[in-house]
């Protein structure tokens, strides 16, 4: 499945906590910038494999100052309505070492205050989900 992920919006399946990710992409390398909920700023740099699989490394900075670094493995599964849900193998380095699993899901169409949560930290490309 070839997938674009130019613009899309995701957040963690079920609503989430507020934090945003707008993915970017240019040919095969992937970023996102994200914020809201927990994270003042966070961002996702890595690549999509032909299947849309992506490998991603992040780092994010949460409201208590705290800084959290990691890598995932999204895989990408299409949902009957079209939307994107990922399967996220996540694992944080470092203080908060840890690991596991978690889904993110595409939002068709911010909801209030999702855009604006998105464009935390700078632009209006910027936001991903809260691995915690």
């Amino acid at each position: 499945m070839t997938i674009d992920y130019e613009g899309r919006l995701f957040r963690r399946a079920g609503g989430g906590d507020g934090t945003v990710a707008r993915y970017r992409q240019d040919g095969d390398l992937v970023w996102a910038h994200f914020g809201g909920g927990k994270v003042r700023r966070g961002t996702v740099t890595g690549t999509c494999e032909p299947d849309g699989t992506l490998r991603l490394g992040y780092v994010m900075v949460l409201v208590t100052g705290e800084v959290i670094s990691g890598h995932t493995v999204n895989v990408p599964e299409r949902r009957a309505d079209g939307r994107l849900l990922l399967r996220e193998e996540w694992e944080r380095f470092g203080e908060h070492a840890g690991a596991g699993v978690s889904y993110l899901e595409e939002v068709a169409a911010p909801a209030s205050g999702e855009e604006a949560a998105a464009s935390a930290g700078g632009s209006a490309d910027e936001a991903t989900n809260v691995r915690m």
